[in-house]
């Protein structure tokens, strides 16, 4: 959902209007992220009958074939919602389906995979974008450069996280650690170039986040062990919400559309109790 904020708000100039748009994109998201997570555990049940029989469809809790209809519906969904903000937010949307059905049917376990989960989180951001209606409006700076360096960052996570339930991959560790540092560092760039007054302290808040995220990422590229890799992953991904709010701060000059946006960390650290981030 904070993609969805930080995409909406720089083309909407920091503004939650229209009302009704901002909440059809946030719902199409949510949509589209979770029959993503479906289709993830339907892709891998073959593997996850050996590796993880306890998992909902190796154990019999969820039936494949429900896990299919859910995951329909759920893009169903998606599009549907996405549809009634416009054709600009339907042609989004669809793509972020190709993309779902491309990484993890297809490319999950190929070398590009970290790209095509980088490519699921610059359409995300498009997605808040396709507000501004047009390609040519939607498709501009800064929100486009924004969604390339979240994709960066996301790629190089999900490199980092390839081999998290096995660890010790010194190279996959240290290889989506630079990624994520260039992801974020671009975004300082995006945010020096756009930004207005207190740009200096925005783009320090961004550079204080990454030193954050570096002390986990560093100690798990020290041990190796998959509970510091984890803890890694975890640091990074509840970082997005408030590297977001930070770029709204950057490139709306909206307080209290940062704010908003930093909130959604709460709801996301109580989620987690239940749904695992990794």
């Amino acid at each position: 959902m904070a993609d969805i904020f930080l995409g909406f708000l720089i083309v909407s100039g920091g503004d939650f209007a229209p009302v009704r748009s901002f909440g059809l994109l946030l719902g199409a998201s949510s949509c589209l992220y979770f029959a993503g997570m479906v289709f993830n555990d339907v892709f891998d049940v073959a593997q996850d009958t050996v590796e993880r029989p306890g998992r909902p469809i190796p154990s019999g809790a969820v039936s494949l074939k429900g896990a299919w209809t859910l995951g329909l519906v759920l893009c169903a969904g998606g599009l549907g919602l996405s549809a009634m903000v416009g054709v600009p937010g339907l042609t989004i949307g669809g793509l972020i389906v190709v993309a779902i059905f491309g990484y993890d049917w297809l490319l999950k376990k190929t070398p590009i995979a970290p790209l095509a989960m980088g490519l699921c989180r610059f359409l995300n951001v498009m997605l808040g974008a396709s507000l501004a209606g047009s390609a040519a409006a939607m498709f501009a700076a800064p929100q486009v450069l924004v969604a390339g360096c979240l994709g960066v960052y996301i790629a190089g996570l999900t490199w980092f996280a390839r081999h998290e339930a096995i660890g010790d991959n010194k190279a996959d560790l240290v290889g989506g650690t630079a990624v994520m540092n260039l992801g974020i560092v671009g975004l300082a760039a995006v945010a020096y170039r756009e930004a207005g007054a207190g740009r200096l302290q925005v783009i320090g808040l961004l550079l204080f986040i990454l030193a954050v995220i570096n002390v986990r990422l560093f100690k798990a590229i020290r041990s190796g062990d998959p509970p510091d890799i984890g803890a890694g992953i975890r640091t990074a991904l509840l970082s997005l919400v408030l590297i977001d709010a930070s770029l709204v701060l950057a490139l709306t000059g909206s307080v209290f559309g940062a704010v908003l946006t930093a909130s959604l960390l709460l709801p996301a650290s109580l989620i987690r109790r239940w749904i695992p981030l990794t």
